[in-house]
């Protein structure tokens, strides 16, 4: 099960990046995919632009996969043979797509990339808040 948007935390991914070469390979092929240091952002902050809906997707996504891809390194876990099934809530149908390898990584960065743009300019940054 492949979490959605809300769940991401600046300094998510950092520590697996840091201690599991194949954690690190996904973060560097996702970086590639988009043609920006998304990693950094991922590791660092700022928090305000993690959040933004066009970079939480594809962080999600790849902190997602970074830690199947230590999984498979370093415990030996195969999806095909280890899980029933995948799952995931709504931008983590596209982690479990692309985990299943029905949709290759940096496409799969790519896509999520695209639909975080569409969602961001169709609701903009502060709208759709209920008044506290």
């Amino acid at each position: 099960m492949f979490p959605g948007q809300g769940s991401q935390a600046v300094g998510m991914g950092k520590a697996l990046a840091e201690a599991f070469p194949d954690a690190r390979a996904v973060f560097a092929e996702v970086d590639e995919a988009l043609g920006e240091t998304l990693s950094t952002l991922i590791f660092e902050g700022p928090e305000a632009e993690l959040t933004l809906t066009s970079n939480a997707q594809p962080a999600l996504m790849a902190v997602s996969l970074a830690v199947l891809a230590a999984l498979r390194a370093e415990a030996g876990f195969d999806l095909a043979r280890d899980a029933a099934f995948v799952a995931g809530h709504s931008l983590g149908e596209y982690s479990a797509l692309a985990a299943a390898g029905a949709i290759p990584l940096a496409a799969t960065a790519r896509l999520l990339r695209l639909r975080g743009q569409a969602m961001q300019r169709a609701v903009p940054v502060g709208a759709g808040i209920l008044p506290g």
